[in-house]
């Protein structure tokens, strides 16, 4: 289907082209029209065609006077974004670009900070999981753009209510702010309650040692058994992890929840709450199977403990799968967000050469 839509394309700008009842002005002016669209769609196999076939509509401005990297911006496609990074002194006059934003007879005039500070589509935040994830997103963009941002322009005021790109910001995302607290919240102290069964379960495992002690030195009978020794392992991990993961949880209700506190510590603590109680529920997990061996050991009936083994792992299992979408986005959150807009190494020509050479000349 990719390959069709490459040929397709390759084929629409060979005819504009080749058309010669109309202009070369007339030609891009078409073509920036389908350029601004793509980069809206976020569609970047289509715009590098494009640009290939066009490169001065790179710089081409739309009738609101944004270019595709601001509207990349306005609509979150990192990967059309990233590409700035390969425009030398250029990129600096992009970034100096004003702006109309609304349709209206008097538009609000931005820059492309005041453009990274606007909340989004539902459609382009619901990429991740969870408002919190969602917050944290949103301050990536804002703060990747400042960095390419003039100085004299990240205190630059809109012309309707005076407004610098962080204050835009904060009033744009307040609500988002609100939702993602409250989803930290509700998530740690799910979590933690969980977190609290398995310590608890587990104390009282290391309380009645599997097979009872001896009545003379009160030493555990199976204590030279290897299952012993798994079990003895299993359950200090458990219990010391999912002691962890109720101090990381507890850590997380305590926060401040300021805008700053979503970049990189709640993200941070949220992964580090998720793997500790991950580990200590397969901890536990592995704990139970032990002590089923360690009781079967002596019986013919093996398949007892195999089958109990096997059971046991089944609310570890059920918990992955439950939350399938949520923990990826957790740990690329917490671990891959600094490489969401990692420069393109490529250069919009050796993208389009890169993409006619795999899909369009084939």
């Amino acid at each position: 289907m990719q390959h069709n839509a490459l040929k397709l394309t390759k084929l629409l700008c060979e005819t504009m082209t080749s058309d010669q009842r109309k202009s070369y002005e007339e030609t891009t002016d078409h073509a920036s029209k389908l350029l601004f669209e793509a980069a809206r769609l976020g569609n970047y196999n289509f715009l590098t065609v494009l640009v290939g076939f066009f490169p001065d509509l790179i710089f081409r401005k739309d009738e609101k006077r944004k270019s595709i990297f601001h509207i990349a911006v306005l609509h979150r496609h990192a990967g059309i974004f990233t590409h700035i990074h390969n425009l030398g002194l250029r990129k600096d006059l992009i970034m100096l670009y004003r702006v109309n934003y609304s349709d209206q007879e008097n538009p609000i005039v931005y820059n492309m900070l005041h453009l990274a500070a606007k909340l989004p589509s539902l459609d382009r935040l619901n990429i991740v999981s969870g408002a919190a994830l969602q917050m944290q997103r949103e301050l990536l963009w804002f703060k990747e753009v400042e960095n390419l941002t003039p100085p004299s322009e990240r205190e630059m005021r809109d012309s309707k209510d005076e407004l610098t790109p962080q204050e835009l910001f904060t009033k744009e995302h307040e609500e988002l702010r609100k939702a993602g607290e409250t989803w930290m919240k509700k998530t740690a102290e799910a979590g933690m309650i969980v977190a609290t069964i398995i310590t608890t379960v587990v104390f009282t495992t290391a309380s009645s040692l599997p097979g009872g002690t001896d009545g003379g030195d009160g030493s555990p009978k199976n204590k030279d058994k290897t299952m012993f020794h798994v079990f003895a392992v299993a359950d200090s991990v458990a219990m010391c992890s999912s002691i962890v993961s109720t101090m990381m949880f507890l850590s997380i209700l305590t926060s401040r929840y300021a805008e700053k506190d979503f970049l990189v510590r709640l993200p941070l603590k949220l992964a580090a709450a998720v793997t500790t109680l991950l580990v200590s529920m397969m901890a536990l997990m592995v704990s139970f199977s032990a002590i089923y061996f360690l009781v079967y050991c002596q019986s013919k009936l093996k398949w007892v403990p195999i089958l109990a083994s096997a059971l046991s792992f089944l609310p570890a299992a059920l918990f992955v799968l439950l939350q399938y979408h949520l923990l990826p986005d957790v740990f690329r959150s917490a671990f891959g967000s600094r490489y969401i807009f990692r420069p393109n190494k490529s250069t919009f020509w050796e993208s389009f050469n890169k993409i006619f050479n795999e899909n369009v000349s084939n």
